[in-house]
């Protein structure tokens, strides 16, 4: 089975947003840096990835959310390598209140690229094995992201604190970008329940990237909630898409 790994996490006033609630970026960030903990603990951190030419990117992301964290709580963040195969490691992370009540479940899908072709690489049992994760030959597959039909779109400019130690626009960013273009008015009203992401190309520093979105109204196939579709786009390349499902907030 797994190792899993767990540690605690105060949320901070500058991890939430206006409604006093952890963003998008600041519970990937939190929940990734509790995955780089783990890997240190079993000696296959950054520069034992590094010695092999590699580094982790992440390639999907898949979040349920019961309730957002609020600021000032104290959460326990976990997590498990729980299955690879040649190309993808996948990985699981909870994010529990101090009662032990799960607000948060992400699935997340890594790979290995060549540091220096920026090409995607094969996983050494070198890296993987302390993890004790079950090998798997199937790759696992995802709800499909349903694609923007009749959007509209805001530009961006990346910026140099976008950029992360890999050269290359941080996940957590993107998550900026697609939720921002919704607007003060839905963001105040509106609180998310399940989020799909999927990386497909890298940004850089000096682009001006699109963030394209569409708002639909509930229906029966989006179990009545309301679906926001996103696109982060350079120019006509897709770098990333996401299906976002909300509720209206509780007055």
């Amino acid at each position: 089975m797994a190792v899993k790994y767990a540690t605690t996490h105060e949320v901070a006033y500058y991890e939430c947003d206006v409604n006093g609630t952890m963003t998008f970026p600041a519970m990937i960030s939190a929940s990734i840096k509790v995955s780089e903990e783990q890997s240190d603990s079993l000696n296959r951190g950054t520069k034992f990835v590094h010695s092999f030419g590699l580094t982790w990117i992440l390639t999907n992301y898949q979040l349920e959310i019961t309730r957002l964290p609020r600021v000032g709580e104290v959460l326990t963040i976990a997590t498990m390598a729980m299955e690879y195969n040649k190309y993808f490691c996948y990985r699981h992370f909870w994010i529990e209140d101090a009662f032990g009540n799960e607000l948060v479940k992400i699935e997340a899908v890594f790979a290995l690229m060549d540091i220096k072709n920026r090409k995607m690489a094969s996983v050494p049992e070198e890296i993987i094995a302390p993890y004790e994760s079950e090998k798997v030959k199937r790759i696992r597959r995802y709800p499909k992201i349903e694609k923007i039909e009749t959007g509209t779109y805001l530009p961006y400019r990346v910026r140099f604190y976008d950029i992360d130690s890999n050269h290359h626009v941080n996940n957590a960013v993107y998550f900026n970008w697609m939720i921002d273009v919704l607007g003060r008015d839905f963001l105040t009203t509106h609180v998310p329940v399940y989020v799909i992401v999927r990386y497909d190309k890298e940004v850089e520093y000096g682009n001006e990237i699109t963030s394209h979105f569409e708002i639909l109204p509930p229906t029966k196939d989006s179990d009545g909630l309301i679906v926001t579709r996103h696109e982060i786009r350079l120019g006509e390349d897709l770098c990333c898409e996401a299906n976002i499902k909300w509720q209206e907030k509780m007055s």
